[in-house]
């Protein structure tokens, strides 16, 4: 009896990995949420599929885990990483409380959105780097708050998940208040929308441009530090090679 967690990426079968495009195709019984079934819809003629809403998490791992027990091969589905604000977790953790159920569990990793908008834009990743959701539905804002000015004293490059929604329409702005009281507001930012799906939108912007712009749940956020710059319209944070071999 089979659980497989899988990663789906950004959602287009050319950024998902063969192992997890394999996991879909072994699996009788697909398990996710509304928008990443939609996703994979093409990969799932003629398997069971199982869907929560949102803030339903919980009963979705339990569907899954009880699907798996009573002797199917089961897919439970995210997009980006699994491990990464998905449901790998929660799946170990809801487990443990089938102490009977013989489920083997596999997670398959899948292109979280730091790494496919960092891609997009350039190479703003390439040093030190902290990920950050803006959602304060699971985590309290103060601790969002102190994990923001914390990153950016310590001169983090940040990866901002969740910017916005209609309920938090001001957090990126927030955000950014926060984050400058410790970077210059010329600091080289860019944002991502729709990565590697129909619509994707990309820009880059200064620190000062990105607490106006109109980010939604479907946009990732890369602030970079006092190193990162744009170079013919792409964000860079050197690493440092220039200085290790020389010059060139």
């Amino acid at each position: 009896m089979k659980l497989y967690v899988i990663g789906l990426g950004p959602g287009d079968d050319a950024m998902m990995t063969a192992e997890a495009l394999r996991a879909i195709g072994d699996s009788d019984c697909i398990v996710g949420y509304g928008v990443y079934i939609d996703l994979i819809r093409h990969l799932t003629e003629g398997k069971e599929i199982l869907m929560t809403p949102m803030k339903q998490e919980l009963a979705r791992c339990r569907m899954a885990v009880e699907a798996a027990a009573s002797g199917k091969t089961v897919a439970m589905v995210s997009s980006g990483d699994a491990g990464i604000y998905g449901m790998a977790g929660l799946i170990y953790e809801v487990l443990a409380e089938y102490t009977d159920a013989d489920v083997q569990v596999k997670v398959i990793p899948g292109i979280t959105a730091a790494c496919s908008a960092a891609a997009v834009l350039g190479a703003p990743l390439t040093h030190d780097f902290a990920v950050i959701s803006l959602s304060d539905l699971l985590t309290p804002w103060e601790n969002i708050e102190k994990r923001l000015r914390l990153a950016a004293e310590a001169g983090f490059v940040m990866a901002i998940y969740n910017p916005a929604s209609k309920k938090r329409a001001d957090y990126l702005k927030k955000a950014c208040r926060i984050v400058s009281e410790h970077l210059p507001p010329h600091t080289p930012c860019g944002v991502v929308r729709n990565i590697g799906r129909a619509g994707q939108e990309s820009a880059v912007l200064t620190l000062k441009e990105l607490e106006e712009y109109p980010a939604d749940m479907f946009t990732t956020v890369i602030i970079g530090n006092r190193t990162t710059k744009v170079i013919d319209g792409k964000l860079i944070t050197p690493r440092g090679y220039r200085g290790v071999d020389g010059g060139e």
